[in-house]
């Protein structure tokens, strides 16, 4: 979860970087394409195979709309208007859009009171590190997009663990299936898209290159394992640590302040995310009475 937290949590920047020359469906279109590049190597390189039947390629299919093409395509067409701390705190809703489907599902036996609360709290330190109040674009039809990109993963994140996590097919091999639909659903747009505003330079490219190698491919391989192990609501608060590490890195490599708000916020965040890891434990099978001694 540390991992995709830190490979997910600059992609807001990755995007505004590539919006400078590249339009928000090719953007989608090339990060999924690079994604699955990775992934596809790392199934040939570990003889991994690809789902065999039409039942599961249809599964994912959805998968592939739901948690890759539409929301990567919102996300480029929000942050044409919308700063990346309204953008962060939008993404984090995509937790507790989470918990609601797997409750409606049935896919989320395991939430307790110190769970929710945990999610719920994450969420308010999301808020509070960037305090959307102070920001531009909160309400505009760019937050919409962001907002229903979020919404998109958590319906992603449900689907994948109600019909393809734990299925037999390895985590990697979904994720290669899973971006290869994306990238023939993105290709669909492209003519639709407005080729003249493609300016490429050497900072497009390379923020295409690492959004689609690293904040694509690795991370999506990493994610399908996660759901795999953790169950599809769980998996979702690593959106809880994106503003975290990207506001760390900010710190760190462009010299922004910490404030105390964003202190504070930060350590909310990670009690949340903490709460969300406990499960209940079920109480041990009660021993056998023992039999009477036959007379």
């Amino acid at each position: 979860m540390g991992v995709l937290a830190l490979l997910w949590g600059s992609s807001f920047l990755w995007i505004k970087l590539a919006l400078g020359g590249l339009p928000p469906a090719w953007i989608a279109a090339v990060r999924c394409a690079l994604g699955a590049a990775v992934v596809l190597g790392l199934c040939a390189w570990g003889r991994r195979r690809l789902p065999s039947t039409w039942r599961a390629w249809g599964h994912v299919a959805v998968a592939a709309l739901f948690g890759c093409a539409l929301p990567f395509l919102l996300f480029a067409v929000g942050e044409q208007t919308v700063d990346s701390g309204v953008a962060g705190v939008l993404n984090a809703t995509t937790p507790l859009f989470a918990l609601v489907i797997g409750v409606a599902l049935g896919t989320d036996r395991r939430l307790s009171p110190v769970r929710l609360g945990g999610l719920l709290l994450g969420f308010a330190g999301v808020v509070l590190i960037f305090a959307p109040w102070h920001a531009a674009g909160l309400a505009s039809w760019g937050a919409l997009a962001i907002l229903t990109a979020a919404a998109s993963y958590a319906v992603g994140y449900a689907y994948i663990g109600r019909t393809l996590a734990n299925r037999g097919t390895d985590p990697i091999a979904l994720s290669a299936a899973q971006l290869t639909t994306a990238t023939a659903m993105g290709a669909l747009t492209l003519p639709f898209s407005d080729t003249g505003a493609i300016a490429l330079d050497p900072v497009v490219l390379l923020a295409i290159g690492v959004l689609g190698v690293l904040g694509t491919g690795v991370a999506f391989a990493i994610n399908l394992r996660l759901i795999t192990d953790e169950g599809a609501t769980q998996a979702t608060t690593v959106g809880y640590l994106l503003p975290v590490v990207s506001v760390l890195l900010g710190a760190l490599f462009l010299h922004e302040p910490l404030t105390t708000r964003v202190v504070a916020g930060m350590l909310v965040v990670l009690l949340g995310v903490g709460m969300t890891r406990v499960v209940p434990r079920r109480p041990a099978p009660a021993a056998p009475a023992p039999e009477l001694a036959k007379a």
